[in-house]
């Protein structure tokens, strides 16, 4: 492995230093550590409001120096990619003005709060294209090992032509009423609640996977608490309990439940919830095909079911592969077979092929184009639910430029 220092420097600037900060900085800590890499990634600066928060996270999470002015990160000249970990309302503006400033950009998902901002982003990601700066939205969750492998085999045609698709996104951290309100319960914030920040994830994985995209779904939307809890300080997803008795509306869903057609025909349902007690972060996802079945469930991240139709009666039965050998993705630069990853080796990956893809001039995936058909599934869901029609379209992806295999 190439020594950190003697490789060509790629100087990152993360914007927000939260839950999603706190992960993308194991990320980029980690890469240069555990993988050969063709550019160094190096840890420039972290920007947040608060100066002294910010130092101190910046000292804890491996940072070298603060901002308080997000534009003041942008215009840097060690800054070469803007890393956005920030609430959904400020996804667009930040990630449009670094594309401006020639800078490449991973922004968190959901890309943007509404198609039209996607559409602007997707708009400032192609001029910079050309001019040869790069832009991917984080969708992490692909890049769990044994995601890949349900990928391949299904693109290998083990499991023939997809029929359905089951695809649940279940936590539980507000199901108590008492939880109290925090910025991912605003939608001005926030643009949805459990199907912008989970559902969007479940969407994603359901595309990517499959090799398809969604058409049309009929969608059921509800939020079960409309009033919570004030809090001041905040720890984690939920926050603290507010003792001073006020409380606030909730302005986004609950819980997204939904069917869907894919573009081969096939059917899917999707549920995407924060009130399934006992559920703490269940992605699950089940491909069934004319010749087989995959199944995968993130609570239990490094297996893979996979059902062979091929087989004589008295020999199927889904078969349980253990996701930690060194040919399977990523697997190869961690530890032995056996010794499973974690949530955050997602977080490593990501930065692992953003490095590579921008070292070789070549367009990252998931795509902001790719982030904006997402956002198209969760606007036509929002707008069933809203009209309780029976049906709504989405309109087809445009075709990425050459040279952008997913």
């Amino acid at each position: 492995m190439t020594a950190p220092d003697a490789l060509p420097r790629l100087g990152i600037g993360m914007v927000g230093y939260a839950f999603m900060g706190v992960a993308h900085s194991q990320g980029w800590r980690n890469a240069p550590r555990f993988f050969d890499l063709p550019l160094h990634p190096d840890m420039a600066v972290v920007a947040g409001r608060n100066a002294g928060a910010v130092r101190a996270a910046a000292d804890r999470l491996g940072w070298r120096d603060t901002e308080t002015d997000w534009t003041a990160l942008v215009a840097r000249d060690d800054v070469d990619l803007v890393d956005v970990c920030t609430p959904g309302d400020t996804h667009a503006e930040i990630a449009v003005a670094a594309l401006e400033a020639g800078k490449h950009v991973l922004c968190e998902k959901p890309l943007a709060n509404s198609v039209e901002e996607a559409e602007a982003m997707v708009r400032a990601a192609s001029a910079a294209r050309d001019a040869g700066a790069l832009a991917m939205v984080g969708f992490t969750y692909r890049r769990v090992p044994a995601i890949q492998l349900a990928r391949r085999l299904v693109a290998e045609g083990r499991i023939g032509t997809v029929r359905h698709v089951r695809a649940q996104y279940l936590q539980d951290w507000i199901a108590d009423p008492q939880a109290p309100l925090s910025w991912r319960l605003d939608k001005q914030k926030a643009g949805s609640g459990a199907l912008g920040d989970i559902g969007a994830h479940v969407v994603d994985l359901a595309q990517f996977v499959t090799g398809e995209h969604l058409t049309g779904v009929s969608a059921l939307l509800e939020t079960f608490v409309r009033e919570r809890p004030v809090a001041g300080a905040f720890s984690g997803l939920a926050g603290t309990r507010s003792t001073s008795g006020e409380t606030g509306p909730v302005t986004v869903d609950d819980a997204a439940v939904f069917l869907a057609r894919l573009s081969g025909g096939g059917l899917a349902t999707f549920e995407a919830t924060r009130f399934a007690y006992g559920r703490k972060n269940a992605i699950r996802v089940e491909v069934n095909g004319s010749a087989g079945s995959l199944a995968f469930d993130f609570e239990d991240m490094n297996v893979l079911h996979y059902f062979d139709a091929s087989l004589p009666a008295w020999e199927a039965g889904f078969r349980r592969i253990v996701v930690t050998e060194p040919e399977h993705a990523y697997v190869a630069s961690w530890w032995p077979p056996g010794h499973g990853l974690g949530y955050e080796h997602a977080f490593t990956h990501q930065a692992v092929d953003l490095v590579r893809d921008v070292a070789d001039h070549r367009q990252p995936r998931p795509s902001f184009a790719d982030g904006l058909q997402v956002q198209r599934v969760l606007d036509a869901v929002e707008r069933s639910a809203a009209d309780r029609s029976t049906w709504t379209d989405i309109p087809a992806p445009a075709p990425e430029p050459a040279g952008t295999e997913a």
